[in-house]
């Protein structure tokens, strides 16, 4: 066994005797690297995946911690005081959260149920700031901090999957679905009393309910990678410039009938990413037309494209919705116009 030199065992009670007197210097700490991040991710996309791979590498620590406390001990005789574990369980939360949460307001459609998960996320992140929410109410309750703790994880790896493999938004959630629930199972594990034979069964039912109900409301979950940067309805298209005419909010059926309409956007994502999306044509809350686009990543003002739409209804009169969604059927964005009468006809004079 290698023993820690006193100079580092000191150094270290000190580090941890000054957290406890200046909590608030981890939640500083953790806001400020966490944005940090965010803002080097979006000026030079090549850091990207390095400091993804650092938030993953966080994570491992932390969902090895158990066995880092113990070889720790084994190899260098020295226990790792709970209090380090703590904040360090804390610091991570707080980084992961404030990294991720910029994504998620950027791509956010405030107008639908993306909110509320959204929402969720930023109380999540007040809360890792605020240590006697975090410690005396949040930790002791074993069940929420679970969900605490899967939720966080959840967020990260559906940010950083795509910046590190270049998976799309419908691989992304379920691989990040799958990790999170996956490691999370100790967690859950302890949830349940040991010695029955239902405790097993009792965990698949808990995993498969989770991944079904996540699964059902993916529509409310902001796809990270894709960020709607514009979005148009006109009657023209310049081809060579890639760029819409004037934008539609209110059309006539009969001038609908005669030039049909464009729906251009602009999507940013990740370079090396290959997405399909959709633009959903809805009328009244039906669906009336799914028209399918194939974007790819790189390019900072976003992939701009376009479809046209000729074949409306007899009579399109009413409330419209152009939504663009992915193949896993997550909203990126949406936008509305109004289809009015048909314009009536001059009356010639006698």
């Amino acid at each position: 066994m290698i023993s820690l030199s006193p100079a580092i065992r000191d150094y270290a009670s000190r580090l941890v005797e000054l957290v406890k007197r200046h909590p608030g210097l981890i939640a500083l700490f953790g806001f400020v690297s966490g944005l940090a991040s965010f803002f080097l991710v979006e000026r030079k996309e090549s850091l990207a995946q390095v400091i993804a791979l650092i938030m993953l590498a966080g994570w491992a620590w932390l969902l090895l911690e158990n066995w880092l406390r113990a070889g720790i001990l084994k190899r260098f005789g020295y226990e790792m005081p709970p209090a380090v574990m703590r904040f360090a369980t804390q610091l991570i939360h707080q980084e992961s959260l404030f990294f991720t949460l910029p994504f998620f307001l950027a791509v956010t459609t405030w107008d639908h149920g993306q909110a509320g998960f959204t929402l969720l996320l930023v109380g999540c992140a007040l809360v890792s700031l605020v240590d006697p929410i975090y410690y005396k109410w949040l930790a002791p309750r074993r069940s929420l901090f679970v969900a605490y703790h899967a939720l966080t994880l959840f967020a990260v790896l559906l940010v950083v999957i795509p910046l590190i493999f270049h998976l799309s938004t419908g691989q992304s959630l379920w691989l990040a679905l799958a990790l999170a629930l996956l490691f999370s199972l100790p967690s859950l594990g302890g949830l349940l009393p040991n010695g029955y034979w239902w405790r097993i069964p009792m965990m698949a039912l808990m995993l498969t309910a989770m991944v079904v109900g996540t699964w059902m409301i993916r529509e409310w979950i902001p796809p990270a990678a894709l960020r709607l940067t514009g979005i148009t309805l006109s009657q023209h298209v310049d081809r060579e410039q890639r760029e819409p005419g004037e934008s539609i909010v209110r059309i006539s059926a009969d001038r609908l009938h005669q030039e049909g309409m464009y729906a251009w956007t602009s999507v940013r994502a990740p370079r090396g990413l290959r997405e399909k999306i959709h633009h959903v044509w809805i009328m009244d809350g039906k669906e009336t037309d799914r028209i399918t686009l194939d974007i790819s990543g790189g390019r900072d003002e976003g992939y701009r494209a376009w479809t046209h739409k000729r074949n409306f209804p007899t009579n399109p009169t009413g409330r419209w919705q152009v939504r663009v969604i992915t193949d896993s059927g997550q909203l990126v964005g949406l936008t509305r116009f109004t289809v009015t009468e048909p314009s009536p006809e001059p009356v010639n004079p006698l």
